[in-house]
């Protein structure tokens, strides 16, 4: 309750580069990028515990979010923070509603760092918080830039040389090049390593089926949003037998029910930031798994913050119904907390210290941009 120990006392906002660590991150519709501003947050209380959370959107086109847009959010949204509990995430987020609608993106770093905060006082971790841990180690993948089919196979022949066997190629070309891409990756890998082909929904209907039926015979391969609504997903979805991961159009607990209800999917890959925080993470991992639906965890981009935060929450998803995890550290050349949770061999582990488990070096941050205090 508001007054006790716990309670937020003062909020920090802080910004910092990050860099791609394979030069440009091509992706469909003409869309790249090679540094992107991500914000931290940090969460002060009354006795001094501090929380982090982190959100970096992947620039202004791919969802509809932007860095300057948390930047802004944040300075309605902290306000109100002002005085929560840390160990009341229910009443951190009545307040959000109450203070700014919608823009998920800007609270999750709050809700994060509200999680870190109540973890320290705790003595546990995070993923102790939401649950408990299944697995202390998480499959990674990792994702291959949109290239020739001769660029991508060497990205994958250098990756899987590393230890990853699971691989996310960005397509959404013209379909007869995308299907080229998708052999010359599958030659590059091995028997037991599966492949994804993300089109970040740019393809028309008509071109995604045609994909579709290219590559119909292509094994252990998977088709991730295609088109960029629900509904056309879904006219494609009904044209081939490939199996379905949903991203971008699943943007909550109602979406993701109404796209199990209507069988449009087998897989969905669910970002922190884009649902809000941890808390409301959680509920749709685990409607995920009573639906049968497997699990992609990840964020749209960041540094080690939301790796550990991506790590946490993966770490209480059943083992069978985890596809892969990806730890955005592994992509960004710059790290706030040492490069932890750091990878090795393509498996993630899970920090188990108390709360995210990474210690932030605030000093490489920074002044902040802006503050509130109580």
């Amino acid at each position: 309750m508001a007054g006790s120990s716990a309670s937020i006392e003062r909020i920090d906002v802080y910004g910092y580069e990050l860099t791609y660590a394979h030069g440009d991150y091509v992706m469909s519709s003409g869309r790249v990028v090679n540094r992107l501003e991500s914000t931290i947050v940090r969460v002060t209380t009354a006795d001094g515990t501090t929380g982090f959370g982190e959100v970096c959107p992947l620039g202004a086109t791919y969802l509809p979010a932007h860095a300057a847009g948390a930047r802004a959010a944040l300075r309605e949204l902290a306000p109100a923070l002002l005085g929560a509990d840390v160990t009341n995430l229910a009443d951190a987020h009545r307040r959000m509603d109450a203070a700014l609608r919608g823009h998920e993106y800007a609270r999750s770093p709050l809700d994060v760092a509200c999680w870190d905060a109540f973890g320290r006082i705790a003595g546990l971790p995070v993923a102790a918080l939401l649950g408990g841990v299944l697995q202390p180690a998480l499959p990674l993948y990792v994702a291959i830039p949109l290239g020739t089919p001769d660029e991508m196979a060497a990205f994958a022949r250098r990756e899987r040389a590393a230890g990853m066997r699971r691989f996310q190629l960005k397509l959404g070309a013209a379909p007869a090049d995308d299907a080229a891409r998708v052999r010359a990756v599958l030659d590059a890998t091995g028997p037991g390593d599966e492949i994804t082909g993300d089109a970040n929904g740019a393809w028309r209907r008509q071109d995604a089926i045609a994909f579709a039926n290219l590559v119909k015979d292509v094994p252990r391969f998977r088709l991730e949003q295609p088109c960029p609504t629900l509904e056309e997903c879904l006219a494609v979805r009904h044209r081939t037998n490939l199996p379905m991961v949903l991203d971008e159009v699943i943007t909550d607990l109602p979406t993701l029910v109404r796209a199990a209800g209507e069988e449009a999917m087998d897989q969905v890959n669910l970002k922190v930031s884009r649902v809000g925080g941890l808390g409301p993470a959680r509920a749709m991992r685990d409607a995920a798994v009573a639906l049968g639906i497997r699990l992609m965890i990840e964020d749209s981009w960041g540094g080690d913050v939301v790796s550990a935060a991506v790590a946490h929450l993966a770490a209480g998803t059943p083992a069978d119904a985890l596809f892969a995890v990806s730890f955005m550290n592994d992509w960004t050349n710059e790290h706030v907390a040492g490069y932890a949770p750091r990878s090795r061999d393509g498996l993630g582990p899970v920090p188990d210290g108390p709360g995210l488990g990474i210690e932030v070096d605030v000093d490489a941050l920074g002044e902040p941009l802006f503050s509130v205090a109580a």
